[in-house]
């Protein structure tokens, strides 16, 4: 069953936007009568007959609904410092909500090579990796926030920091470390932490920890962590 996303669904009867409408007609030749699914990013999961099959605006008559309180037993949030190339990220961010993220928050840190990015361009990428994978909480993307001032900031769970710094290599793996299932790992730029942030992670209760004996790039690195965190709470009875 092909699978769309709508922001807001209140009514039986729910409008697809153009780009969802006119992927449903005009490239999976859908038409009327034909079953979907729409998710709506909160949990939601909703069955539905194509009512009218017009490719700028798809209505879709609702038939079953289906609702999650929690998108799995652990909250993983990541904030990570975006690699100069930015299909990297958006790699990332596709791969990680694959496995399974709840937040992302990019990082502006002192050996940072990229200071911006396309909030608009990471939510269209974020739909994309739901739908194709089958989550129905679409993960929040945050605006990109200074290193210094993130790390200040309350957090109530098991807080984490990646590095791979010569002058201190961490001696506990991420795997072993996490205790809590509400969790929040920080992951560096290409050049790494510097000594001065990784310090002040510390001092606001960041545990040094380990990804493995090899050095990893940015977005490799993120994604092994979500990796890490969804084998972690797998539950296998489920």
């Amino acid at each position: 069953m092909h699978t769309f996303f709508s922001h807001d669904i209140t009514t039986r009867d729910v409008r697809l936007d153009p780009v969802e409408s006119s992927h449903a007609i005009r490239v999976l030749r859908l038409s009327s009568g034909d079953t979907i699914r729409v998710l709506d990013g909160q949990g939601n999961i909703y069955t539905g007959i194509i009512k009218d099959p017009n490719p700028r605006k798809v209505v879709v008559r609702i038939t079953n609904h289906h609702s999650l309180s929690q998108r799995a037993t652990y909250y993983l949030h990541i904030a990570i410092a975006p690699p100069k190339n930015i299909n990297r990220f958006e790699f990332f961010l596709e791969k990680a909500i694959e496995t399974g993220i709840d937040e992302i928050t990019p990082l502006q840190c002192e050996h940072s090579e990229r200071n911006k990015i396309r909030i608009d361009r990471l939510e269209k990428i974020a739909i994309s990796a739901m739908k194709q994978s089958g989550q129905p909480f679409l993960p929040r993307i945050n605006h990109m926030v200074p290193f210094v001032s993130f790390v200040r900031q309350n957090f109530s769970g098991d807080r984490f920091i990646a590095h791979c710094c010569l002058h201190e290599k961490a001696t506990r793996h991420f795997y072993h470390a996490i205790k809590k299932n509400h969790l929040l790992l920080l992951i560096g730029p290409e050049g790494d932490f510097s000594r001065k942030e990784l310090d002040l992670a510390v001092e606001n209760n960041y545990f040094p920890v380990s990804l493995g004996h090899t050095k990893l790039r940015t977005e490799t690195a993120g994604i092994t962590g979500a990796i890490i965190t969804a084998v972690k709470f797998y539950d296998s009875t489920k």
